[in-house]
């Protein structure tokens, strides 16, 4: 039996596989160069985008959800599973920008970012923005209008610029751009936008419990449970100025009271189960900050009655004019040392009892002109009147004419 010559069956097969890889290579480079002829609003998602949604089990045809957290600075685009029809989370964005701090949008030029829940349409994706790419959340809603709250072109755009939107990087908002054209194309007709101030953690709604917009964070936790525990997006309505998930009750007027709101129970439970759990964290974490914070205050109320005491001792003060035991002939210095002028009997002055000065020292007594010009008078007289004699070794430089 004759074997098979494998060397040259391979050196045959070479041609065709250098063949078919530049077909491959030529073809990449060719749909490289028709995408990179396409406007920016119908480039195809990358790659690497395709694989891994592939990998996550998504298509890029599936509906998508958006949430955003000011906070974080974070946008997130989930996925609908085409398994079991839950959403779960494909990738996290950073965002670039965005204007004014926690809390709602309440009027035009506030520069404040939306919070609350919106709904984007395909008429709202804006492919000739300014900024690069842009679609419109969709502010003001329902809930903002029954309070009367106003703005326009509130959007989620590149530029990496906000004045009361969000702001992302070109290439970010270019993905995300795509990945809402391509689940529109497939059938979804809008998406929904969850924009709170803060991941609804325990801690974070602990931390911001004095926030005068806690009670409408509540309302958009309330909103957060149900996404979370049902992994559906909630079914949004407004009465009464406020906002209700999952209600069973159509045609709700947002300026007149709510009806009896009925949830289907397994979602009630399922939230009221998640609340109570919440909260009862959420009490823990208060309680370790209030008695931090009361630590805190103790602590600086005993650092503030500690009394400030000297640490040095303040030198004597002597006033420029008065004599010194080293006070020569006529007031001069004497060289030789020698005994300390007689000593005034005028009363002293009174002790320095001032406040200590910023540099340690007391303050210097007031001069008595009266006592120098005595002590001086007094040093005169006793030359006049005796001879100074100094002592012995030190006579050979005295004056002739007091020796």
């Amino acid at each position: 039996m004759t074997g098979h010559n494998w060397l040259g069956s391979t050196r045959r097969l070479a041609p065709v596989r250098a063949a078919a890889l530049a077909a491959v290579i030529g073809g990449s480079l060719t749909l490289a160069a028709c995408s990179s002829n396409l406007p920016k609003d119908m480039q195809p998602l990358s790659y690497a985008t395709v694989s891994q949604l592939e990998k996550r089990g998504f298509s890029k045809e599936d509906p998508i959800l958006v949430r955003i957290y000011k906070q974080e600075s974070e946008l997130e685009v989930w996925k609908k599973s085409s398994k079991d029809g839950k959403f779960r989370k494909f990738k996290t964005y950073d965002i670039c920008k965005w204007s004014g701090q926690l809390g709602p949008k309440k009027q035009e030029g506030d520069r404040q970012a939306p919070e609350g829940f919106y709904t984007v349409s395909p008429a709202q994706m804006n492919p000739k923005s300014s900024y690069y790419l842009s679609f419109n959340i969709g502010y003001p809603n329902a809930y903002d209008r029954s309070l009367n709250r106003t703005g326009t072109h509130l959007m989620v755009h590149g530029a990496c610029s906000s004045a009361g939107c969000y702001a992302m990087a070109d290439e970010q908002i270019g993905e995300i751009y795509a990945l809402a054209r391509e689940a529109f194309d497939a059938g979804q007709t809008a998406f929904q936008v969850q924009a709170y101030p803060f991941r609804m953690t325990p801690e974070n709604l602990a931390l911001n419990a004095d926030n005068e917009n806690m009670s409408f964070w509540r309302m958009l936790k309330d909103g957060n449970d149900h996404f979370e525990v049902t992994g559906q997006q909630p079914r949004v309505g407004v009465c009464d100025r406020r906002y209700v998930f999952d209600a069973t009750a159509d045609n709700l007027d947002p300026n007149g009271p709510c009806p009896a709101i009925e949830v289907p129970e397994q979602i009630q439970v399922a939230v009221a189960e998640k609340q109570a759990k919440d909260k009862a964290e959420e009490t823990v974490i208060l309680a370790k900050l209030e008695r931090k914070k009361q630590a805190d205050e103790q602590a600086v109320m005993i650092a503030s009655a500690q009394p400030a005491t000297p640490t040095a001792t303040a030198p004597v003060a002597f006033s420029s004019g008065g004599a010194s035991g080293r006070l020569g002939i006529l007031g001069r210095l004497n060289p030789f040392g020698g005994a300390p002028a007689p000593q005034d009997l005028t009363p002293a002055a009174p002790a320095a009892t001032g406040t200590v000065q910023p540099d340690g020292t007391l303050p210097l007594p007031p001069e008595r002109p009266e006592v120098a010009s005595n002590a001086e008078e007094a040093i005169a007289l006793a030359v006049v009147k005796k001879r100074w004699s100094p002592p012995l070794p030190m006579l050979g430089y005295l004056p002739t004419r007091l020796r």
